[in-house]
């Protein structure tokens, strides 16, 4: 990818990947470029807009793994770089055999890419442990030693713009080490496709009304955030079992019926109003299903 290992086919490997996803050709050439120049990668977009799908397909053409960790206050520099086995610490004292590696030194003697969501949830602390990995790709490991990273190893971190609660100022010395890209939702007919790929069908009016009622979840103006693609994926699958249930058939306007409860069942947890409406996520869920589909809010 960079530097003196073996680099694959960078085209090619653009190609395989673009035909695993849906759209997003922009922003995979912009990824592979950034990653096969041997830099470190911020993703920023809301949930849902295929960060973590791309970077896994990345990975598996490479052949590298991808080491996830999630971003909380919780995750501190021990969590991230590993600890000596207490049990055998009070039996043997400090060991380097007995050091349990956290996901940073297992990504870095893997030369994979350590892939940290909500990075703007992880502590000030945590985030400065990474600084060392990502100036000089190597650390030292108290009581074990210095660790150097495989010229593939890379620091891919993720975060929502949009979700403010509970997040932490970044400081600009890790802002420096990154190059970023903004991803947003995809458009419309995008959208279409990964519904109906993910839910192994084809683009028919459920899943038209699936994909208008969630990007209306989005748009609506007591909405201070809506759902993403993963919504309307709920959505039809859902929409699909309870037609079974409630013993409607079609494949498509037999699903009318179930649509409104669908809908509130796919739709309702990813939905966040602003503090000051007065309604519940299903009065907004509902009003959106009577535009979108007139015909199944009248049942």
């Amino acid at each position: 990818m960079s530097g003196g290992e073996k680099r694959p086919d960078v085209r090619a490997v653009y190609e395989a990947v673009h035909a695993e996803v849906v759209g997003r050709e922009r922003e995979l050439g912009s990824i592979l470029a950034a990653l096969g120049a041997g830099r470190d990668l911020l993703l920023e977009g809301p949930p849902g807009t295929s960060k973590s799908t791309i970077l896994r397909t990345i990975t598996r053409h490479y052949g590298i793994p991808l080491v996830f960790v999630e971003g909380n206050a919780d995750l501190t520099p021990a969590k991230l770089i590993g600890y000596h086995n207490p049990a055998q610490v009070v039996r043997h004292g400090y060991r380097p055999e007995d050091f349990v590696p956290g996901p940073l030194p297992e990504a870095m003697r893997e030369g994979g890419f350590l892939y940290i969501e909500e990075f703007n949830r992880v502590p000030e602390d945590t985030l400065n442990a990474l600084l060392t990995a990502m100036a000089e790709r190597e650390i030292t490991i108290p009581r074990v030693g210095r660790l150097q990273a495989l010229p593939s190893f890379r620091i891919v971190a993720a975060m929502n713009p949009f979700d403010n609660v509970g997040t932490a100022r970044i400081s600009i010395s890790i802002y420096d080490r990154l190059c970023r890209l903004a991803m947003g939702y995809q458009g419309e007919a995008e959208e279409r496709d990964i519904v109906a790929l993910r839910t192994e069908g084809r683009v028919d009016r459920l899943v038209e009304s699936a994909v208008a009622i969630t990007r209306g979840t989005r748009e609506h103006p007591d909405a201070r955030l809506g759902s993403s693609v993963r919504g309307a994926i709920d959505l039809v699958l859902v929409a699909r079992r309870l037609a079974e249930i409630r013993g409607f058939g079609g494949a498509n306007g037999g699903l009318d019926p179930v649509l409104p409860e669908a809908a509130s069942l796919a739709l309702s947890s990813k939905v966040s109003l602003h503090e000051t409406v007065e309604r519940t996520p299903e009065d907004v869920i509902r009003e959106i299903v009577s535009r979108v589909a007139p015909a199944a809010a009248e049942r």
